[in-house]
C-alpha cells in the first residue's frame, strides 16, 4: 500500500493565510524526505464551504507544473482537476507535458466537479455535469493514449485532435466518484479510482469499495487492473503521540483492498509530515515494505 498527502495551497491549510508558493514547496519536499510516495492538490477556485465568504486557493494546474520541475521521486496527483474548468483536450495536453516535466511521475485525477458557487463566479454551467464529464473523459483517455479523436457532442467537440509529441507512456486517470454514474464511469475508463473522506476504516468505506466492484464487475473490468485511492482526514496530527496513531490507521488500511491513502494532515505542517514520517518507518518496518 503506498501513502500520499494532500499539500497545502489554500487559506485554511495555511497560518491564518493563502500559503505561499515557497511554503507549499517547503511542505513538498520535507513530504518526500520523509518517504511518502505521492503529493496531491485541490482544484477549487475557492476554498470555502458552500454558503461562507470565498477563501484564498491558488489554481492546481500552475502548482502541478511547478511541483514537476521542483521534486524529483513522489508521484503527482490531483483530487482532482475538474473537467469543467478546461477544455478536455487542453488538460490532456496539459497534463502529458506535465509528465513530461515530472519524468513520468504524473497521474491524472479528474471529476465533475460540484462546488455552484465557484462555477457561477467564473462563468461555468452548472447543468449536465456528469454528462459533460462523460463527453471530457472520452476525449482525454485516446489522447493520452496517443490516438487522434474527433467526436461532435452535446458539450465538446473536436477533430482530429492528437498530441504531439505524443505521450512518453500511458499517463494513469483517476476517477473520483461515490454515486453510481460516476462509478461506472470510473469502471468503464480509469486506471485508478479515489473515494474519500473517512477516518478509520468504517462501514461507509466497505459499502463503497463493495458498490465499486459492482461496477467494475458490470463493466467488464478486472478489478485487479484499477488502483483504489481513499481520502483520509488525520486531526492533530502534530501531537506528540501522532505516529502511533498514524501507525494503527496504516496498518487498519493495509487489510483491506486499497491501494493507496491519501491522508489529509491537519494541522499541514513540517511538523505532522515529520510525524508521518515516524509512523512510514514503524509501518514499513512491521510489514515489511
Amino acid at each position: 500500500m503506498r501513502v500520499g498527502t494532500i499539500l497545502p495551497i489554500a487559506e485554511g491549510d495555511g497560518p491564518g493565510r493563502t500559503p505561499t508558493w515557497k511554503e507549499i514547496l517547503q511542505f513538498a519536499r520535507r513530504a518526500e524526505a520523509v518517504g511518502v510516495d505521492s503529493i496531491w492538490v485541490f482544484d477549487h477556485m475557492f476554498s470555502n464551504e458552500p454558503g461562507t465568504d470565498p477563501r484564498g486557493m491558488h489554481e492546481a494546474w500552475s502548482l502541478q507544473s511547478a511541483l514537476a520541475a521542483s521534486t524529483e521521486r513522489v508521484e503527482l496527483g490531483q483530487l482532482v482537476m475538474c473537467t469543467s474548468f478546461r477544455n478536455p483536450a487542453l488538460l490532456a495536453k496539459m497534463a502529458a507535458t506535465a509528465d513530461e516535466i515530472s519524468d513520468g511521475r504524473l497521474i491524472l485525477g479528474l471529476g465533475a466537479g460540484w462546488h455552484d458557487q465557484e462555477y457561477r463566479a467564473f462563468g461555468y454551467p452548472v447543468d449536465h455535469r456528469v454528462s459533460r464529464f462523460e463527453e471530457a473523459i472520452g476525449i482525454i483517455g485516446p489522447l493520452l493514449r496517443g490516438q487522434s479523436v474527433t467526436i461532435s457532442g452535446n458539450f465538446y467537440t473536436v477533430s482530429d485532435a492528437v498530441l504531439l509529441p505524443k505521450p512518453n507512456r500511458h499517463i494513469p486517470v483517476l476517477v473520483a466518484g461515490k454515486r453510481p454514474r460516476m462509478l461506472r464511469l470510473a469502471a468503464r475508463h480509469a486506471d485508478a479510482w479515489n473515494t474519500a473522506w473517512f477516518g478509520l476504516p468504517d462501514h461507509r468505506l466497505q459499502a463503497q469499495l463493495t458498490a465499486f466492484d459492482a461496477a467494475l464487475a458490470t463493466e467488464g473490468r478486472d478489478g485487479s487492473s484499477v488502483r483504489r485511492t481513499v481520502g483520509v482526514e488525520v486531526t492533530d496530527a502534530d501531537r506528540s503521540d501522532a505516529g502511533r496513531r498514524l501507525t494503527e490507521l496504516l496498518a487498519a488500511y493495509s487489510s483491506l483492498d486499497v491501494d493507496d491513502v491519501l491522508l489529509v494532515l491537519q494541522p499541514m505542517t513540517v511538523e505532522s509530515l515529520d510525524r508521518l514520517g515516524e509512523a512510514l518507518k514503524m509501518w514499513r518496518a512491521g510489514t515489511g515494505c
